[in-house]
């Protein structure tokens, strides 16, 4: 499989690899029928998914599998209207239903959009009006149920409304529905064929001010994970990788479908009700995941772990994302297991930028050096390539050049793509770093404000909005809280209107209004009152030195 988009998959050294990574896009490359269809008629027992959840249920789904019942899915969904270009949004957490509509979905030429089941009816009602939501599909659970339909009863489009195994007014049953359709679903022609530079993914992410963004990807997507998968995860043919993400996230896309299956691997989905470590070691040992990636927060408990207790021999390679690697913990994991920790780097709006290869060792605290895909470079202020050492963000150059692959195609806004982000034929990624002599990149943080908590991307502006709702609440500068156990949690400042008084009580009722207003993982977990809040002569909030305080206090407490 990889031969077919690659000029050549081996490489003799980093330097080869950076110099020689070629890859061939096929005109009307299509994930669903070039990926899933292939393996599915090349080799139909090739497995492809193995599945469970805490309740003990359990799939094994082959390539053939997914194919057939994603043209079931395809089917069905082109019944009822949806057409290529149509979005659709999926709740689905890590449901095995996931992987198989998605690739119908890709098949169509449908733009999908992930969500989470952490999603208010305020935030689903945004993304519904924002994107031209057509239908969502969504996971049985109550409150996911209510948020969505809230949002959709005071929206003014028609969107419609599927569910997972169960019969509800105004839903369709998805499980009951495919089961009349055909699983042949044949490549459109005409004005309904998917070409490669068709729109294929849409991703909300968060930023420092507005509502979410919506970065869109084009059908080559999958492509440009190719080096995420089988460079950086080192994913093997015929191995069994688990990603620990939910569906609603862009690390899902990262490691749990596309450059994994086109690698050849299967995918261990484990459809968790929550992180507990114990349970997820079991799962690595009882089904002997090959290769393993999770947040660094997670590794922050497995080290707490007798890891003695869990036979991880099968783990050939384990990667980290989401946010920087404390050099303790990867450390303390080597000691425990032999297994060396491979961070790498990248956004919602990409594939992997930066990552440690196999080329080279890792560095405890270095997230490696740049991808073949990418001409990335350091910026300092004036827009000057920073010389070793030097602090810059990250940006890809040569945007204008051929458009690397993987990157995203811009953002959605008012109906239309736009390139705006990508000035001068430059993409800045708004994080920092600094280079050593030997072209390892060392990450420093956010150029904006935007908080790493336990992998979770927030926006400061979205819980603002959320905090200041509350009657009690006169002012609110949210911003990040050094946590040794999940990186960051989220710090609101507060003013009280006159009348309310600074108390436990008080702080409480505002975090649980939080909670309620936007997605729980959101809420601050520390709030501090204060009198006023620093601003500039021009009535800027000052969030820089707030973070400056909670630093000095994070480090004098020690906490």
């Amino acid at each position: 499989m990889l031969e077919r988009f690659l000029e050549r998959t081996e490489f003799k050294s980093y330097q080869d690899f950076k110099e020689n990574y070629k890859l061939k896009i096929p005109e009307n490359f299509n994930f669903g029928f070039d990926v899933v269809d292939a393996w599915g008629e090349e080799e139909p027992e090739k497995m492809a998914l193995v599945w469970c959840n805490d309740s003990g249920e359990e799939k094994r789904l082959k390539f053939s599998d997914i194919s057939r019942e994603s043209g079931k899915i395809a089917n069905m969904l082109a019944s009822k209207g949806i057409g290529k270009g149509d979005k659709v949004l999926l709740i689905l957490k890590r449901r095995y239903e996931y992987w198989q509509t998605a690739t119908a979905l890709h098949k169509i030429g449908a733009v999908l959009i992930p969500g989470s089941v952490q999603l208010t009816s305020k935030d689903i009602a945004y993304r519904i009006s924002a994107a031209d939501i057509k239908m969502i599909i969504a996971v049985n659970e109550e409150y996911t149920i209510e948020q969505i339909e809230k949002a959709v009863s005071e929206s003014p489009s028609k969107v419609a409304k599927g569910l997972i195994g169960s019969d509800r007014p105004g839903w369709f049953n998805f499980n009951e529905e495919i089961k009349s359709h055909s699983s042949l679903f044949e490549r459109r022609t005409g004005v309904q064929e998917v070409k490669a530079t068709d729109l294929m993914l849409m991703y909300f992410t968060s930023g420092t001010t507005g509502m979410p963004k919506m970065a869109v990807h084009d059908q080559t997507y999958p492509l440009g994970h190719i080096t995420t998968a089988k460079y950086w995860q080192r994913v093997q043919n015929n191995g069994l990788h688990l990603t620990v993400s939910d569906s609603g996230w862009a690390k899902f896309g990262w490691g749990c479908i596309y450059g994994q299956w086109i690698a050849g691997t299967a995918i261990m989905g484990y459809d968790m009700d929550k992180f507990i470590p114990d349970k997820l070691l079991k799962v690595v040992e009882k089904y002997k995941v090959t290769t393993f990636c999770a947040p660094p927060t997670m590794f922050r408990y497995f080290i707490k772990e007798d890891l003695t207790k869990y036979d991880l021999s099968s783990v050939k390679h384990a990667g980290i994302a989401g946010e920087p690697l404390n050099p303790e913990v990867f450390n303390q994991f080597l000691k425990a297991t032999g297994i060396k920790l491979h961070e790498g780097f990248g956004q919602s709006e990409s594939s992997v930028f930066l990552a440690n290869y196999e080329w080279f060792d890792p560095l405890p605290g270095s997230t490696g050096k740049p991808s073949p895909l990418y001409d990335i470079d350091l910026l300092d202020e004036d827009s000057n390539s920073c010389p070793v050492g030097e602090e810059g963000e990250i940006v890809v150059k040569g945007v204008d050049k051929p458009f690397p692959t993987g990157l995203f195609k811009g953002y959605f806004e008012n109906g239309e793509v736009s390139v705006k982000c990508f000035e001068n034929g430059i993409y800045r990624t708004g994080d920092m770093a600094w280079r050593d002599i030997n072209g390892h990149y060392w990450f420093v943080g956010r150029t904006d404000d935007v908080i790493k908590c336990s992998g979770y991307r927030i926006g400061p502006f979205e819980v603002e909005s959320a905090v200041l709702e509350h009657p009690a609440v006169l002012e609110c500068a949210i911003t990040a809280f050094p946590d040794e156990i999940r990186g960051q949690v989220v710090k609101a400042t507060i003013v009280l209107a006159n009348g309310y008084e600074p108390s436990d009580e008080i702080a409480k009722e505002i975090q649980e209004h939080v909670k309620k207003t936007t997605a729980p993982y959101k809420y601050p977990r520390k709030v501090e009152f204060v009198k006023e809040l620093p601003k500039t002569l021009g009535g800027k909030i000052k969030r820089a030195q707030i973070k400056r305080e909670n630093e000095e206090t994070a480090k004098r407490t020690g906490h």
